[in-house]
């Protein structure tokens, strides 16, 4: 059968990676407003798409916090219209939607994909309203989709609401002060989320997968490394309250998929 692989959010970090490592596949990007319902049903039907990479998101938890208005419409109404879309076309065969760790709550344990969700962030609240609309929508006219519930990750593209870049601009002040790192993360490359998505589009993976490391990394180990390899010098004050977010990646596994970047190259890369 032949694939019509159509794409949103193509300029973003991860949209614009993932057509990067997956250059033999031709995409049908969309250059529309995502929170315009018009120009989502006339890309979907005039294009014939029937596999769909839905990346298209407003991300740092800074922004979602601040205008928390404008990242629902772009997170939740953007994929409510591009699923209420799909359903219409007909043609859809399998959907596949970037969510995020996020809609996780904390836990000092691997988190599997059946753990409780409880959102620390506002940006978790509206992926995961996402989510429950893609779950039910497509489950009821029983179309195949896909969640890929992504850990952290970093780029040079990112903005310094990101961490690795927030830590890179901070640590060139000399003898900086670094504070509330006492929190552990999943940190994954970009290219083994791609390799990831795309084994997850081969085998045409139904539910929910986690997309992360499995491994857990120190906020402020992980300013060690950087300080190290920048030569810098830092100050690190701890705080008393400590997080934990990282994933259960033995269900994605099966898939015979596993990552092949540990932190330091993750670093190196960036």
């Amino acid at each position: 059968m032949k694939f019509n692989l159509g794409i949103t959010g193509h300029t973003g970090v991860l949209g614009s990676e993932f057509i990067k490592y997956n250059f033999a596949k031709k995409f049908i990007k969309f250059k529309g407003n995502i929170t315009k319902k018009r120009e989502i049903k006339e890309w979907i039907s005039n294009k014939k798409i029937n596999c769909l990479f839905h990346f298209a998101a407003v991300v740092p938890t800074k922004i979602v916090k601040n205008d928390l208005d404008y990242a629902n419409k772009v997170n939740f109404l953007g994929t409510k219209y591009l699923v209420d879309e799909c359903l219409k076309s007909k043609n859809i065969k399998w959907f596949f939607f970037a969510s995020t760790s996020h809609v996780y709550g904390f836990s000092s344990k691997k988190i599997k994909e059946t753990k409780k969700t409880k959102p620390i962030s506002k940006y978790g609240y509206t992926k995961l309203k996402a989510e429950k609309y893609v779950v039910k929508s497509f489950t009821r006219k029983k179309i195949p989709y896909c969640i890929g519930r992504i850990f952290s990750f970093t780029h040079k593209k990112q903005s310094e609401d990101f961490v690795v870049p927030s830590i890179m601009k901070k640590i060139d002040k000399e003898n900086y002060t670094f504070e509330n790192v006492n929190h552990y993360r999943d940190f994954i490359s970009t290219k083994d989320i791609c390799s990831a998505i795309r084994i997850l589009f081969n085998k045409k993976a139904q539910g929910i997968y986690n997309i992360g490391s499995g491994k857990k990394i120190l906020i402020s180990d992980l300013i060690k490394i950087i300080a190290r390899k920048k030569n810098k010098k830092i100050l690190l004050k701890k705080n008393k309250k400590r997080t934990c977010l990282f994933a259960d990646i033995s269900k994605i596994k099966k898939l015979e998929w596993k990552p092949k970047k540990n932190i330091a190259s993750i670093i190196n890369d960036f």
